[in-house]
């Protein structure tokens, strides 16, 4: 069911869609007047967020008259990648040089959505500002202990990626695991369409995440991994891995509370509700073991 609490970002989601689609006029109020009409009839009740903005996007698509499949964030994920990339020596420098360098690079994953990459214009970073927020945010949930005990005995880990730009970060935390635990096997999965600004197994590969893990697709088209609707083959090896690493809200929203037990969450809350579900505050990073439903 669709949380009262959500109504608000799904429309401000629908109103970004909508002016990056360019709809007119009578565009803009045939989507609004869509997801209303499923939101009426169904009262939020056997849907999720992520069927919404699914939905949502496939029906701006073809308000606009572009083709099935056309991608109204490709340019702005895009630059985030690039602009991330630009980084990503600053990035690896600060973990080379740590006490702890398994535990700066799982900050800096956890803290990658403060450096909002894809709102950034003209390239413009302030990198030591953007490590100043990050040396002083805190973790809400810390199972490290319990995370990097897991780790040291796991042979496959599987890695669910989230967002373009800060996939930088999650190569900079797959890399340091691989040279801390030279014998696993990561596998680093990805949505299978495009939606909002998520990255898809060719924006693995852009910034270099396929030098150092295997990158497959979840078979996922939502903002999130919604088990049911994944492809046989991720949800098989989402069930034998040692190990998985689920990174950002929509795959915390999707997964937490699924039977999966040694399943990890890194992300930052970013909204009352997630901070009610994980019991953390908002603006909390989060490194934190999944409480089975």
């Amino acid at each position: 069911m669709i949380h009262a609490d959500c109504y608000p970002c799904l429309f401000q989601q629908i109103s970004d869609l909508s002016s990056l689609m360019t709809l007119n006029e009578d565009g803009k109020r045939k989507l609004y007047n869509s997801v209303m009409e499923t939101l009426i009839e169904t009262r939020g009740e056997g849907l999720l967020v992520q069927h919404m903005v699914r939905s949502a996007t496939d029906r701006a698509v073809k308000l606009s008259g572009r083709p099935e499949g056309y991608d109204p964030y490709s340019s702005i994920k895009k630059e985030s990648n690039a602009l991330a990339l630009e980084n990503y020596g600053r990035f690896k420098e600060i973990v080379a040089r740590s006490a702890a360098p398994l535990e700066t690079a799982v900050k800096l994953a956890a803290a990658g959505n403060i450096i909002d990459f894809g709102a950034l214009s003209h390239r413009e970073l302030d990198i030591e500002k953007e490590l100043s927020v990050m040396e002083h945010q805190g973790f809400g949930i810390y199972h490290f202990e319990t995370w990097e005990e897991k780790l040291a005995s796991a042979k496959q880990l599987l890695y669910l990626c989230d967002n373009t730009g800060e996939i930088v970060l999650d190569r900079i935390l797959v890399e340091t695991i691989r040279e801390t635990h030279p014998d696993i096997e990561i596998i680093c999965a990805f949505r299978e369409s495009p939606i909002i600004n998520d990255a898809l197994v060719t924006d693995g590969i852009a910034v270099g995440l396929d030098r150092t893990a295997e990158l497959i697709s979840s078979g996922s088209v939502y903002p999130g991994t919604v088990l049911p609707e994944c492809t046989g083959k991720f949800k098989a090896l989402f069930d034998k891995a040692d190990m998985v690493i689920s990174k950002g809200q929509g795959n915390f929203e999707t997964l937490l509370g699924c039977p999966k037990e040694d399943l990890f969450f890194i992300l930052k809350i970013k909204c009352p509700l997630m901070a009610d579900l994980s019991g953390a505050s908002e603006g909390d990073l989060v490194l934190m073991k999944n409480r089975k439903g």
